[in-house]
């Protein structure tokens, strides 16, 4: 009988894919989210016992990322409740060249659990799913760190290593980085974006000063604007950013989906169309 999984992050990017994945074969999963009965919120932990019982794995995905302040007592917290609960094992996503999120990994790491640590790049689902698909439909894409390479990772890819680290206990006390094939800088990106949309997309460089200020006349919450800011300026400024890891190979025995393969996808979407007009 298979045991059932715990998925916080069960509508997110790579979550709802995780879902579908494990019940695809047969796993009975719960969905930890803030619209699920009973609700998972990092913010109120009163029930996360109630919803940690009986569960056998769970995959972690803390909101908005694991480097932010406040993350590792989270996190702390809930390595305490799933050992009270007799949870076996975790997997937590974690942030590719994110030292701040590496303290969250060793609270993983060392909670006597087993456990599968992953760290995933820039996704590529940023340009059609969060804060870059919106400038894409505006058409002018103003940005830092213009010369810095990004191997941007699907989120499908992510999904199957996450299910298989799940389910097979080979995977135990394993690190994995998981990116996609081609580095790219977001100029090369867009360009791509550009030509398959066949839209006049500008992609301008900015200073991070700039990017930050604009943020804040956005109204930006001020997580959300020191997330955005830290990776900008830690991750993609860091040493190594542009690596390209072969863990997907590894793990999957396929190649991982390249960026010409997800802009065939979110084209049939139709998500980086012109705005229509309302007269």
């Amino acid at each position: 009988m298979k045991k059932e999984i715990l998925v916080l992050g069960a509508t997110g990017k790579t979550g709802r894919k995780v879902v579908k994945d494990l019940e695809q074969i047969g796993y009975p999963v719960r969905k930890g989210s803030r619209t699920e009965n009973p609700s998972f919120d990092w913010h109120n932990r009163d029930n996360w016992p109630e919803i940690l019982q009986g569960i056998h794995s769970m995959y972690v995905t803390y909101q908005p990322d694991l480097a932010v302040p406040g993350a590792s007592d989270a996190i702390s917290h809930l390595m305490d409740v799933a050992r009270k609960k007799n949870v076996k094992k975790v997997v937590i996503l974690s942030g590719k060249g994110e030292v701040e999120a590496q303290k969250c990994e060793q609270i993983v790491a060392n909670s006597g659990l087993d456990y599968t640590l992953v760290r995933a790049s820039w996704f590529m689902q940023n340009f059609s799913e969060s804060f870059l698909l919106d400038p894409i439909i505006a058409g002018e894409i103003a940005l830092p760190q213009a010369t810095a390479k990004v191997p941007y990772v699907h989120t499908s890819d992510i999904a199957e290593v996450v299910v298989q680290s799940l389910i097979d206990d080979s995977h135990n006390g394993k690190t994995y980085e998981l990116t996609g094939p081609q580095a790219m800088t977001f100029s090369e990106v867009i360009a791509k974006i550009a030509s398959a949309t066949s839209r006049d997309l500008q992609f301008i460089p900015i200073s991070l000063e700039e990017y930050a200020q604009g943020m804040k006349a956005a109204g930006i919450p001020d997580d959300y604007a020191w997330l955005i800011n830290y990776l900008f300026r830690e991750v993609l400024g860091s040493k190594g950013s542009d690596l390209i890891s072969t863990d997907i190979e590894k793990v999957l025995g396929k190649d991982p989906r390249s960026f010409d393969q997800y802009i065939e996808e979110t084209l049939m979407q139709g998500v980086w169309q012109n705005p229509v007009s309302v007269m």
